[in-house]
């Protein structure tokens, strides 16, 4: 094990979105081995400074589900990947041709940025984006699908998530990359994006082999890393689609089970 990539929310973070004393104590362990502990998550830097001093978080991080990699410290950008405009502008059209009220975002700028549809504010809550919904304001779509976006986000009023990505998987467009992560709207990256590819990215720049990866994940936008993963570990309350990719199951997030792997490999090392 050189290298730990962990989701955050349903994973290393509990229900109150904290990291344990166990949690926080297994990951420094790890640190003072050496073993860097990267965060890949569908969050922004904004999301990740509200837990960085709680879970240690002082390195690289990999935010909108891989789209690009940031260094929590100075600011770095090692690579950022955006969905194009016209993409973004074709998969609207599509979509609001069929469902009726739909209301879109678009994260920019190196996730510093949240350009929000007028409404988009009123449905949301301070946990969707760790962001003060009175803080998005609100513009005209076409705003909205105006640039390049490094995760776009679709949601509904009423009509589930998982609705949502259903109908956009139906209308076979291409050009994109569409997951769920858990939050109450489908989340978009450009072509081929997922955490793997960005945990891939990130460790080549850090010299490391996938073979000495371990990784953890409970949601559908966690399968690929903990595919690519050399051990993948999903968490006890994870879909079936999650824990098949993953080489085994631990406890829940509530009773540290990303601790629980740590100290076992810790030991075995």
């Amino acid at each position: 094990m050189r290298l730990i990539a962990t989701d955050l929310d349903g994973t290393l973070l509990d229900s109150s979105s904290t990291v344990t004393r166990r949690t926080r104590t297994a990951l420094d362990a790890a640190r003072e081995r050496g073993i860097p502990v990267i965060p890949v998550t569908a969050r922004q830097p904004i999301g990740l400074r509200a837990i960085a001093a709680g879970a240690g978080f002082d390195g690289w991080a990999l935010c909108s589900n891989g789209a690009y990699a940031t260094h929590l410290m100075d600011g770095r950008m090692l690579f950022a990947e955006e969905l194009p405009a016209e993409t973004i502008r074709t998969l609207a059209e599509a979509l609001r041709a069929s469902i009726p009220d739909l209301l879109f975002a678009s994260v920019r700028e190196g996730g510093e940025t949240f350009v929000a549809q007028r409404g988009y504010a009123e449905i949301a809550d301070l946990s969707d984006h760790k962001r003060d919904p009175r803080t998005m304001g609100g513009v005209a779509l076409d705003r909205v699908l105006d640039a390049p976006s490094l995760k776009f986000v679709i949601r509904h009023p009423e009509l589930a998530p998982a609705e949502l990505f259903r109908a956009l998987q139906a209308l076979g467009l291409t050009g994109f990359e569409a997951t769920l992560s858990g939050a109450p709207f489908v989340e978009v990256m450009a072509e081929g994006v997922t955490k793997a590819t960005g945990l891939a990215r990130l460790c080549e720049h850090l010299d490391i082999d996938r073979g000495d990866v371990v990784a953890f994940g409970d949601a559908l936008n966690d399968v690929e890393m903990l595919r690519w993963a050399g051990h993948g570990v999903a968490m006890a309350d994870a879909d079936d689609i999650v824990r098949d990719a993953a080489d085994e199951t631990t406890t829940s997030n509530d009773d540290d089970g990303v601790a629980r792997v740590i100290e076992r490999l810790l030991a075995l090392g």
